[in-house]
Formats: C-alpha cells, sequence, structure tokens
C-alpha cells in the first residue's frame, strides 16, 4: 500500500471480518460506514455532529467537487478534509456513478465520458486520467479508479463491455497517478454474472491497487441479486486488502454483506430518510409523521446517546409536521447514529466470535421477508 496506509484483519467469524485501516489521517475501525459528503457536506448536519455520531471517515464525489467549487479552491483550502473542517480520513468516488445517474447528458467512449453539467450545460470531459488528477487535487486519502456503471439488468454485451472498458481505464488510472500519500481502489464491475464479476476481480487484484471496490450494483437489481453477486465476487478478492460494497444501503443489506467479508460502506439513506421523517432503529424503521407518535414521549431509543433522542417521539413529529428544519437534522443525525452503531455491533460481534448470533437477531428486525 502508498506510505502512511495499512491494513490489518483482526478478526475473523466465518467470512465476517473486523480490522483497521490506517491513512495519513488517522485510522478507522471496521467494518466502517462512511457518511456521504457529496459536496464536502453531509445534508443537514454539521461536522461536528457528524463527528459525534461516531463516523470515522466520509466520502466526497469528484464530479461533483469538480463542478463546484472547482478541485483548485479545494486544494487552496488545504485538501478535503481541512476544507471541510474534518478530523479524519476521506474517500472521493471517481465521478463514474454519474456515468449511471447522468446517463441522459453523458457519452461513454473509449477515451472517457463526456458529461453535459447538470447545472449549466457546459462540457465535462472526464477521461481516467482527469478523473486521478482532480482526486489528487482534491487530495482525499483514498481515490477510486474511474470506471463505466451500467443500469441492472442489462443485456450482458453492455455488462460485459462496460466491465473490460473498466479494466482498460483502471490500468490507465494507475499509470496517471502521481500524488504520493493518496491511496487507489480499483472497482469490480460485471453486473449480476458471476463469470464476468470473476474475470474483473482477478484481473484488478494483478494491478497494484491498494484495495477493491464491488461497484455497479444497488442499481435496480434488488437485494438478492446483489447478495448473489456479493458471494460470487468477494472470494476472488484478496483477504489482505480492504474490500469496498459502493453506494450500499439499507442496514440488512449491510450485515448480509459483512457476511460475505466486505470492511467498507457508503449510502445516502441515511440522511435521505432522516430528511423524509424516516428513523431507523433497532426495533426496526419509526414513520414520524404517522398520528401514533402523537402523544409518545418515548425517544426513537433508549440507549442511543444522539442529539435526537433526548427529545420525545412527539416532538419530533411535531418538529415535521409544524415544517421545522430541526426535524430533519435531528432525525438525519439519529440515522446517522444508527448505522455506525450497526457497524460496531457487527465488528464487536465478529471479534468475540457471535456473528451468526447476531445476524440471526437482526434478521427478525430488518430482513425483507420479516417486514
Amino acid at each position: 500500500m502508498q506510505p502512511g496506509f495499512a491494513f490489518a484483519v483482526e478478526a475473523t467469524d466465518g467470512a465476517a471480518r473486523a480490522g483497521e485501516l490506517a491513512t495519513p489521517h488517522g485510522s478507522v475501525p471496521t467494518p466502517l460506514f462512511m457518511p456521504v459528503a457529496t459536496l464536502a457536506s453531509v445534508k443537514g448536519v454539521d461536522i461536528g455532529r457528524v463527528a459525534e455520531t461516531g463516523a470515522g471517515m466520509l466520502l466526497a464525489n469528484t464530479y461533483h467537487l469538480h463542478l463546484r467549487p472547482g478541485e483548485e479552491v479545494v486544494e487552496q483550502g488545504g485538501g478535503l478534509a481541512a476544507f471541510m473542517g474534518w478530523n479524519g480520513p476521506t474517500l472521493t468516488d471517481s465521478g463514474g456513478f454519474q456515468v449511471f445517474s447522468l446517463a441522459r447528458q453523458v457519452r461513454v467512449t473509449e477515451e472517457g465520458a463526456f458529461f453535459r453539467s447538470h447545472l449549466d450545460g457546459s462540457a465535462i470531459d472526464l477521461t481516467p486520467e482527469r478523473a486521478v488528477h482532480i482526486q489528487e487535487r482534491i487530495g482525499a486519502d483514498i481515490a477510486m479508479q474511474l470506471d463505466e456503471v451500467v443500469p441492472l439488468p442489462s443485456e450482458r454485451a453492455l455488462v460485459e463491455s462496460a466491465m473490460r472498458r473498466s479494466l482498460r481505464w483502471a490500468e490507465r488510472c494507475l499509470s496517471a497517478r502521481s500524488r504520493a500519500g493518496q491511496a487507489m481502489f480499483a472497482i469490480v464491475q460485471g453486473g449480476l454474472e458471476p463469470e464476468l464479476r470473476q474475470e474483473s476481480a482477478e484481473a484488478l487484484v494483478g494491478m497494484p491497487f491498494d484495495g477493491y471496490a464491488v461497484g455497479g450494483l444497488s442499481v435496480g437489481e434488488g437485494p438478492d441479486a446483489m447478495l448473489a453477486t456479493l458471494r460470487a465476487t468477494v472470494p476472488h478478492l484478496p483477504a489482505s486488502k480492504p474490500r469496498y460494497l459502493m453506494g450500499v444501503g439499507q442496514p440488512w443489506d449491510i450485515v448480509e454483506a459483512v457476511a460475505t467479508g466486505i470492511d467498507m460502506f457508503d449510502c445516502v439513506l441515511p440522511t435521505r430518510c432522516g430528511r423524509n421523517s424516516l428513523a431507523y432503529t433497532f426495533s426496526g424503521q419509526i414513520r414520524l409523521r404517522n398520528a401514533s407518535h402523537a402523544r409518545d414521549q418515548r425517544p426513537l431509543e433508549e440507549d442511543c446517546p444522539c442529539l435526537a433522542c433526548r427529545h420525545s417521539r412527539s416532538y419530533l413529529r411535531h418538529l415535521f409536521l409544524a415544517g421545522e428544519m430541526l426535524g430533519p437534522i435531528l432525525a438525519s443525525i439519529h440515522n446517522l447514529s444508527f448505522y455506525q452503531r450497526l457497524v460496531a455491533r457487527l465488528r464487536e460481534a465478529v471479534v468475540e466470535g457471535r456473528f451468526e448470533s447476531l445476524r440471526r437477531d437482526l434478521a427478525a428486525r430488518f430482513a425483507p421477508a420479516a417486514e
């Protein structure tokens, strides 16, 4: 790995792992959940409150930061962490997901992805080399290769073409890197095709990347297909390096992914759901606008230390119905805290050799069949 980086697996229980990822901006335990700070901001929550939730690492987005404020501004601000006042490690997605999410505004060729800005229509040429250059100027601890993401399900020919192009782009990303002290992760593609996933993983493992992500999931395929793809992919990734499942997901998705050997996660759900009055708890989801909470003086969770749980469900419901911005803020803080408590429990269970027991317990609360 790059200087200043290290990864160690400290315990295993079946395929589930507990480890530690060291970076130039500090070390974080795994399994790890990264709140999404797309534009150097976790939506609705200031950076001090994000830290109080237990978060150890944040994710930002190359495409969006390139558009505003521009990588030169972030660089002048001391790099991503300093720019947003964050005292910890950071990771930047390469912009590959925007190839999928902004498909109507993107033209993909062998050279790269060519966008029309969703802000003003200006042209953006995002080649593998430029994606690396932007991420180096942004200064995150971990940069991601540029890849091509396609919706699922898609025809095999399209999936295979995108996978092979992503492999070629991976080589170009490695050739373009010049910044010491910044790790780079590869991204395994291949849709729902086990043999394509295996081919992608084995080819990438042969390149000198510092970690390996499973990408191109949570793009329409459903949780069962996602899990089957993980089970077919993770065994082909090296045990000595971190494994990252991008953009996932629901609490049960995280539990099941940890069971396959995944170490790192990110997702927008904690804050997106919080803004829409849905709170996650270890007893299930709570929809705060429901009339049943009108006089409920209990907190969201008795044992949760977050700011939201200093208030009653009745008060939180009132904030949402009154249109007060404090409601979405507090619910987002609670959800971020819940996700950190979830991965901490999973880690503790792996260390203590009782992961399967915890998994069964959580299945009764979170698994889709139980709902």
